[in-house]
């Protein structure tokens, strides 16, 4: 006898249409596209996104799941997550970060080659979470900038997915001098950061 199936009955439409990457703002003809260098190479950047995760507590658990196939991370462009901070862009920071782990985490960060990005991902790393004591870092953007915080202890895979979406908007979005200005060098002076 076939088990009899409770959820998913019905299809739903999709609320928005899956497909390839929309082309940047351009002038079109016969045979050729014109764009901007930094729409194409936002557009191009944007749907490459190599991460390196940095995980120490249960979110790197999430973070499994969010590679497996149920969620599966490399439908956006992350297919190749790397442990070398030298070829990544995405810094994913999880978990629980003790003060003598931050100048690692720290050190990873400055090997990464520009442009780089963070997610701070849970509590833990974006704020110390429930760990208020002299030995946890009370959330990395102390001693690293960070462009997305995901919140939940431990969060959900979709709120990861949300982040990276985020990130996504971040990088496609992103002037290529940005880089090169002085409010970008004071940011990173205000880190420590030469």
């Amino acid at each position: 006898m076939a088990r009899p199936v409770q959820y998913n009955i019905t299809k739903k439409p999709l609320e928005t249409p899956l497909g390839i990457a929309s082309a940047p703002d351009g002038f079109a003809g016969e045979g050729f596209f014109a764009a901007r260098l930094s729409d194409v190479v936002g557009l191009a950047r944007k749907n490459s996104i190599w991460p390196l995760p940095f995980a120490t507590s249960c979110c790197g658990i999430e973070f499994m799941a969010l590679m497996a196939s149920h969620y599966d991370l490399a439908r956006f462009g992350s297919e190749r997550v790397s442990f070398s901070p030298r070829q990544c862009d995405l810094l994913m920071v999880m978990g629980t970060i003790a003060k003598k782990m931050a100048p690692v985490v720290r050190q990873v960060y400055l090997q990464m080659a520009e442009p780089r990005w963070v997610l701070a991902m849970g509590a833990c790393a974006s704020s110390g979470g429930i760990f208020d004591s002299y030995s946890v870092l009370q959330g990395i953007d102390q001693i690293i900038p960070v462009d997305v915080y995901v919140p939940g202890c431990p969060p959900r895979p979709e709120a990861v997915l949300d982040g990276f979406l985020k990130v996504q908007d971040l990088v496609g979005s992103e002037r290529l001098r940005r880089r090169n200005s002085g409010e970008y060098s004071e940011l990173l002076e205000s880190y420590g950061i030469q």
